[in-house]
């Protein structure tokens, strides 16, 4: 992707104009019209005749499908892909404690674990792709550098992926469904099934790149903080992999210090982060449930909406995209949102987007055709 070469100021100091005129075009581009909170598309499954005449009868009814022998083998093989991992890690840790791992490691891990994922949760996803909420400049551009230094890309373009994401979710055009391939569906069967989920988990990655995602970032070029720290991506990637090494040689004293602290809390680190964004791409497309009416098979999966900080209530946030807030329910742990509150009562964050009660219930209710949707500030 190219870079702009029209802004050079520091994003320290931007004007919040730009930010501004970037909240203008954003929501109407991407934010309720193409990530269809309100749209008029839906399923086919939704506009089959046997839905119509239930809806007809009962609003609120909800269409329950068998789930074939096959569904149910993949559910069980997705949790097995997000939590085999996880529990390998685990033994690697213990079986290394006191070897080639500690508790000061440990931290190390868990510390920049944080920092990079709350980066792309927090900054990259709903501040910068959704603008969620608003923040000063030099906050918005700490979010984009902690977001950078996951390795995932730089801002504006993983923006715009995301952004296309939303408009062909699970259609042809989107990057990374499980379901549709550039070539179309993946069709029926385990094995075909179980390719598509590789697809969107990390094989879409090794894909041509996108073409076309310019339309979705113009935006993005406005703000001149996300400008600055996208032309720093590699900058912040390299940071990112150096601060856990120097934080290890510091905290031990010792070569061998700096050379944990870079496997643990930067190459481990690394890898960790990334199964966990990904599996938001495949498992929450796959496994999971859909209280709310979407156009896509995007799912709530609470396996990965704790370890993705909120992330894997992925249907609450493909109806309701614009909205800061993806744990809708109480029980639905949504700690991104909890540092986005955190961040409002420092004054840190401002104009704080959710949907209110009367649209949540009338997306439960399926009523999607025809209805405005408004996302309201919380109070």
């Amino acid at each position: 992707m190219r870079r702009s070469d029209a802004h050079s100021g520091d994003p320290l100091q931007c004007e919040e104009r730009t930010l501004v005129a970037a909240r203008d075009v954003a929501p109407r581009m991407f934010g309720i019209g193409l990530a269809c909170e309100g749209s008029a598309v839906m399923s086919a499954q939704a506009h089959s005749p046997a839905s119509i005449a239930d809806h007809a009868l009962n609003p609120s009814a909800r269409v329950h499908r068998a789930i074939s022998p096959g569904e149910r083998k993949l559910r069980i093989i997705n949790l097995g892909a997000v939590l085999i991992p996880f529990a390998g890690l685990v033994i690697a840790i213990v079986l290394l404690w006191g070897v080639a791992f500690s508790a000061a490691y440990l931290y190390i891990l868990l510390g920049m674990s944080l920092v990079t994922a709350f980066g792309v949760t927090v900054g990259f996803h709903r501040l910068c792709t959704h603008r969620s909420f608003t923040t000063p400049c030099p906050v918005r551009y700490a979010l984009a550098a902690a977001g950078s230094m996951a390795v995932q890309g730089p801002v504006i373009r993983w923006c715009a992926e995301h952004r296309r994401h939303h408009q062909h979710s699970d259609s042809m055009g989107d990057p990374h469904s499980p379901h549709v391939s550039a070539d179309g569906s993946w069709r029926e069967g385990l094995w075909e099934t179980l390719k598509g989920a590789y697809h969107a988990h990390v094989g879409w990655l090794f894909a041509p790149p996108s073409k076309g995602l310019g339309k979705y970032a113009r935006d993005l070029r406005l703000d001149e903080a996300l400008v600055r720290c996208d032309r720093h991506f590699h900058m912040w990637v390299l940071a990112g992999l150096l601060i856990p090494a120097v934080l290890g040689a510091l905290i031990t004293m010792s070569w061998i210090g700096l050379l944990l602290g870079f496997l643990w809390g930067g190459l481990v680190r690394v890898l960790l982060v990334h199964h966990i964004t990904w599996s938001v791409n495949s498992v929450c497309h796959l496994w999971g449930s859909r209280p709310f009416e979407t156009h896509d098979h995007s799912r709530n999966n609470p396996v990965v909406g704790i370890l993705g900080l909120g992330e894997g209530w992925h249907n609450n946030h493909h109806a309701f995209p614009t909205s800061a807030r993806h744990g809708l329910r109480w029980w639905e742990l949504d700690v991104s949102y909890l540092l986005i509150l955190a961040m409002r009562a420092l004054g840190l964050a401002k104009d704080i987007r959710r949907p209110d009660k009367p649209r949540i219930a009338s997306k439960r209710r399926r009523s999607t055709v025809g209805s405005g949707a408004t996302n309201t500030p919380d109070s």
